[in-house]
């Protein structure tokens, strides 16, 4: 039955798509010569005798209508544009329309092929598009982002990021174990607090309850301690609780599942307090030790690993001492092709191999001569950068002004470009005419990708979602970068002038009813002309008789 309707199916396309000629000719045969027994050139003059004794106030209400009907479909398609970044009209159009005018089974397989030119985009062509991923680098809540917010008044934070942190914070720093255990009970119901003051009043709680309470004081250096300094403070003492609760689940790991997820949420504790140490060393200028803590947490293997990129710290600090060789030695590990990409990833790589050639370039100069192999191969390292995530430029030239990073990023968003460049702006300013480099070839890879981008060129396609995503991690006050530049959809430009002008009749009909049916009816005539001159011409060339000929075979 399904091959049946295949066929079906595929049939009336190809009938439709070469055919078509010859179906609207046949209809035109057909009605001509059936123009006596359907008494059409009657019906054609009892409806052009309704017409002439309608009254202008028919025309008024039936524009009226139609303008009234065609603004409610514009209000609802700019709605919908604005919301989902489509029309509704053209999605339905090409997801249930098309498919069967124009077929649409080639549709998924073309999705499948290649890409590209590299196997990058082979390759990664299931990566889900809109995956969110917690930044590396994200700040403190009290010692920076709540000193932002005191400082201009202005949220930096959305609840959408804050929840997914809550998420993440119930994820890895709870278990099935913590039934029964008063502080820990307390600390479920903190991370899911909306208000601040709660959540720092409920860690301290914890603490008065068992004073080996590492998630509480997790809670207390990121929330309230207003400096770095006191976060660091309050996370050393959160590292000597968690490295004895490590070693006495250690113990007992073996003993049942329940002792089991204890020790993983141990050992997620112990790591992210290890991790914010670093950060904190990082931020109070203590580079070589932070660079020692990353380097051993880079060693490590829980599963919390796979959604801290430590790497990216550990490449951001190497970046800030200076020491590009360490960072080409990270770079060699972790950019290939088997695994997921990021910003820091492709724009460091760009940053070490502009650093070769930036301090010489010279446009010009470059025009005349034309490109060296290591100018070259700089260049095509920044397209690829571009390719991989093209809103980093803007901020790196200081073309868009920054704010503070989300707790979360969407790769190849607004979102992961603003947390690169607010962390990564200096290293390239530090690299002499990097920044120029950047600057002379960054727009150049927009020429080399496909329009639409419907097909990736070293990367799997730039994903449709990034948008809608971006607006629920940044604040409200921040204008949002959208790639590619999205164009007003035709059905909302078609709507808004059907709107207009039907309005503009119901006015002119209303205020000038005899000149305005004056007109209606000459243009009504021009209309027909070509009609009239075609049945004239039709009945001049073929028999008058050929009917009843026919009716008589």
């Amino acid at each position: 039955m399904i091959g049946i309707l295949r066929k079906t199916k595929s049939w009336i396309v190809w009938s439709w798509t070469y055919l078509w000629a010859f179906w609207f000719l046949l209809v035109v045969f057909v009605l001509y010569y059936l123009r006596g027994p359907l008494k059409i050139s009657e019906n054609i003059g009892m409806a052009t005798m309704f017409l002439s004794t309608l009254t202008p106030k028919f025309y008024v209400a039936l524009t009226g209508t139609s303008s009234l009907i065609s603004g409610l479909i514009l209000i609802f398609e700019w709605w919908y544009f604005r919301k989902y970044g489509t029309s509704f009209i053209e999605q339905v159009s090409l997801n249930h329309i098309s498919p069967w005018i124009g077929g649409g089974d080639g549709g998924g397989e073309s999705n499948n092929g290649s890409s590209g030119s590299s196997p990058n985009a082979t390759n990664q062509q299931s990566v889900p598009e809109c995956k969110v991923w917690r930044n590396p680098l994200n700040l403190f809540r009290g010692a920076e982002y709540q000193r932002f917010y005191w400082a201009t008044n202005k949220e930096p934070l959305t609840y959408y990021d804050m929840n997914l942190s809550a998420q993440d914070h119930q994820t890895f720093f709870t278990c099935e174990g913590d039934g029964g255990k008063a502080e820990y009970e307390v600390m479920q119901t903190a991370w899911r607090e909306r208000n601040p003051v709660a959540r720092i009043k409920a860690a301290h709680e914890a603490i008065e309850k068992n004073t080996e309470c590492a998630p509480a004081y997790i809670l207390l250096a990121e929330e309230e301690s207003t400096t770095i300094s006191e976060a660091e403070k309050i996370l050393r003492q959160a590292l000597r609780v968690a490295e004895l609760n490590h070693r006495k689940s250690q113990q007992s790991q073996h003993q049942g599942s329940v002792l089991e997820a204890a020790h993983r949420r141990d050992t997620n504790v112990l790591i992210y307090i290890k991790r914010r140490l670093a950060m904190c060393s990082r931020k109070l200028g203590k580079l070589k030790e932070a660079v020692k803590m990353f380097r051993d947490l880079t060693k490590e293997v829980p599963p919390i690993m796979n959604v801290l990129n430590i790497h990216e710290n550990l490449i951001e600090a190497l970046l800030e001492m200076q020491a590009y060789a360490d960072v080409q030695a990270v770079l060699a590990k972790y950019d290939d092709i088997s695994l997921p990409k990021s910003a820091t990833i492709c724009y460091t790589a760009a940053l070490l191999k502009a650093r070769t050639v930036a301090d010489k370039f010279s446009p010009d100069i470059a025009s005349k001569r034309g490109l060296t192999t290591s100018e070259m191969t700089a260049v095509e390292a920044i397209h690829r950068a571009v390719e991989f995530n093209p809103h980093v430029p803007k901020y790196l030239l200081e073309m868009k002004p920054l704010i503070l990073p989300p707790e979360h990023v969407l790769k190849r968003g607004d979102s992961e470009a603003i947390a690169y460049a607010f962390f990564h702006l200096s290293h390239w300013k530090q690299v002499e005419g990097a920044l120029n480099l950047l600057h002379c070839t960054w727009e150049g890879t927009f020429r080399m990708l496909p329009y639409p981008l419907e097909r990736g060129h070293l990367f799997y396609p730039y994903p449709t979602c990034t948008e809608c995503a971006d607006r629920e991690l940044l604040p409200a006050f921040h204008e949002v970068s959208v790639y590619p530049k999205k164009e007003l959809p035709f059905f909302i430009l078609f709507t808004a002038g059907l709107c207009s002008f039907t309005a503009l009749l119901a006015l002119l009909t209303h205020q000038y009813p005899e000149p305005m049916g004056l007109i209606a009816k000459t243009m009504l005539g021009w209309v027909s002309l070509p009609f009239h001159y075609l049945m004239d011409k039709m009945e001049a060339i073929l028999p008058s008789n050929l009917l009843q000929q026919l009716s008589r075979i």
